[in-house]
């Protein structure tokens, strides 16, 4: 197979030339070109026509944040390299079109790992991240003030015309769980859980994985900071 062709785009000499040193010591990965902003990760995308884009978000000129929004409807996968506390673009790069997140403070093996999960067509989100992400950045829903508006904030409509099983997976996702954990969860193949996730998309209408997880915080189908219990039993396939 041929290897991960990646770009790494950072305004930071130092911080490219280590990423570099790191994926290229992998025999599935290569760093094809580097960038130092988003015009430049433009005009390299288009040159090298890299699989994985390792994009920053603060830079000089344009940022990652709107160079990511231009290459999305490109072939490449975006991993957004960030450092979150000081980021407050991030919860709008997860609209722009970002395949996955990574704060600039993880090992050298996480960022391996989410160069090829991106790769895959999967989402890098952990469920830290996700809860960090949404508690920070989405607006809290406002007070109800009739009865009709308390009943519906307690018990909130099913969104669109998902069924039990659908609507559990999109649960599973928004906590970050990959098809596979999420296929160990449910104990069905991964090839039910690609099935499921595809209608899922298709029926909220959104691009990807990460719109579906934007979604389901956005509805209040996953509360920051809950975890799953591990007692619950699967519905049945």
């Amino acid at each position: 197979m041929s290897p991960i062709r990646v770009l790494l785009v950072d305004d930071q000499a130092l911080l490219r030339a280590g990423f570099r040193i790191i994926l290229d010591s992998q025999p599935d990965i290569e760093v094809v070109g580097e960038a130092e902003s988003g015009l430049e990760a433009i005009a390299a995308a288009e040159r090298l026509s890299p699989d994985v884009i390792c994009m920053d978000i603060q830079m000089p000129g344009m940022d990652g944040l709107a160079a990511t929004e231009i290459l999305r409807t490109g072939s490449a996968a975006i991993l957004v390299l960030t450092t979150f506390d000081e980021d407050a673009y991030l919860f709008a790069a997860l609209r722009a079109g970002a395949a996955g997140f990574l704060l600039k403070n993880s090992t050298p093996e996480q960022l391996i790992d989410a160069v090829r999960v991106v790769h895959g067509g999967d989402a890098l989100l952990s469920p830290t991240l996700t809860r960090r992400v949404i508690e920070r950045f989405t607006p809290p829903e406002p007070e109800p003030e009739s009865p009709a508006e308390v009943r519906a904030a307690v018990h909130p409509a099913p969104p669109t015309d998902l069924t039990d099983r659908e609507r559990e997976v999109l649960e599973l996702l928004a906590r970050g769980l990959s098809n596979q954990e999420i296929a160990g969860r449910l104990f069905v193949g991964e090839a039910t859980v690609k099935t499921h996730v595809s209608r899922v998309l298709q029926k909220l209408g959104v691009r990807d994985r990460i719109q579906a997880v934007v979604f389901a915080y956005e509805r209040g189908l996953v509360i920051p900071g809950q975890n799953p219990s591990d007692s619950e039993t699967p519905a049945a396939e």
